[in-house]
């Protein structure tokens, strides 16, 4: 008011309705007044060196057990500020870079495990959901699956590469899941679906979390938005209801991408690789000799088989959906994948044929009349060596 209206220190104190002397005060400063005292000593300076010493060779020490070494007797709250304070100064840096994505480099897969269980015979389960997102349309995909062992994984990706994205990235990236490998060692059979694929697997480091964070974000989204207010007959009807309700989730605008993911799906696609004409290895599979009992166990759950294959090699395979048995290319069991573990799956036909195999065995076997059951006595004098009237048997 004084530079720039030109009003004297009588006019600006009257208008203000401050004395005359504030006003001189405040044109003396260059800048508006502020409170400020002079620092005064802390009772936690006499620790701070010490303090300062632990957290340059533990940084990660908790501030508990700092006052306990340092002998700090004080307001332990008062205590963790302060530390808090000092603590940035000698904890390792671990910047993150901004990343970028190009069309049809990548996507990454992750499994997300909704809070709701989903009900099956053996009661309420919670099952993994496998989502897989290319990283530059963002544009999801995921399904249920029975568990995360291997099989389970590489059919699970399957479908959804097959049946829903519809190509195959150039790279799939995963975190450390022990179904895919663990410490730079794919497990058994990844190696052969990636080369089917023509498709690398890049399993991130430990405490990467920045590079899969797109299939975080969209593991939130659908517990978030997708879950709430939903409940669930059986783990077909789940993906029934995950299948209604991702056209939606592809359709809405992204804000990062100011656009949609539906919208940029297609060149995302055309980077990447076509589908392999033939399909790769995948579900469960193992030859086993089949017991007694006739029953075989495939991933958890017990499963009927032919009994008139009992003690022969038994081929069974197993998908997200079937598991079948086979002797020398013939099939001679199918049932419907049973979800969970711990469950007994029985054909009625297999009990039925069971059954009359068994009595069949019961059954005193016949012997014919012309057989001779009387056996020469000599025959026992030669097997023992035995000398009758100084003759040698």
């Amino acid at each position: 008011m004084h530079g720039s209206e030109g009003m004297s220190i009588r006019g600006i104190a009257a208008h203000l309705g401050i004395a005359r002397d504030t006003v001189v005060r405040a044109l003396a400063f260059d800048g508006p007044p502020a409170y400020s005292r002079p620092p005064v000593p802390s009772a936690f300076d006499v620790f701070e060196a010490r303090v300062r010493a632990l957290l340059a060779q533990f940084p990660s020490m908790p501030a508990t057990v700092i006052a306990e070494r340092v002998g700090w007797a004080g307001s332990p709250s008062w205590f963790r500020k302060k530390v808090a304070v000092l603590r940035p100064e000698y904890e390792p840096k671990d910047p993150a870079d901004r990343l970028s994505y190009v069309a049809g480099d990548q996507a990454q897969c992750d499994l997300w495990f909704p809070a709701t269980a989903v009900m099956t015979p053996a009661g309420p389960v919670v099952f993994p959901v496998l989502v897989i997102v290319a990283s530059y349309s963002r544009f999801i995909t995921a399904r249920m699956i029975p568990s995360r062992t291997t099989p389970d994984l590489l059919a699970g990706m399957w479908s959804l590469l097959s049946d829903q994205l519809g190509a195959v990235p150039r790279r799939l990236i995963w975190d450390n899941e022990a179904g895919i490998g663990r410490r730079n060692h794919l497990a058994h059979g990844v190696v052969g679906f990636c080369g089917t694929l023509a498709t690398r697997l890049v399993q991130l480091k430990p405490f990467d979390p920045e590079s899969k964070g797109i299939v975080e974000r969209a593991n939130g989204f659908l517990e978030t938005s997708f879950l709430p207010g939903r409940s669930f007959a059986s783990p077909d009807d789940f993906n029934a209801q995950l299948s209604a309700w991702l056209p939606r989730a592809n359709g809405r605008t992204l804000r990062a991408l100011r656009s949609k993911p539906v919208a940029l799906i297609g060149s995302d696609r055309e980077r990447m690789m076509p589908l392999p004409p033939v399909a790769p290895e995948i579900g469960f599979a193992e030859q086993v000799r089949l017991p007694r009992d006739y029953y075989v166990r495939v991933l958890g759950n017990d499963y009927s088989v032919d009994p008139r294959a009992i003690g022969r090699m038994v081929t069974v395979r197993a998908d997200l959906e079937h598991v079948n048995a086979t002797v020398d290319g013939q099939c001679i069991a199918s049932h419907a994948r049973a979800w969970g573990s711990g469950q007994t799956i029985t054909d009625p036909a297999h009990v039925t044929q069971a059954r009359w195999l068994r009595e069949q065995f019961q059954k005193p076997r016949a012997v014919p009349d012309d057989v001779a059951l009387v056996r020469d006595l000599a025959d026992y004098d030669t097997a023992f060596g035995v000398h009758i009237e100084g003759i040698s048997a």
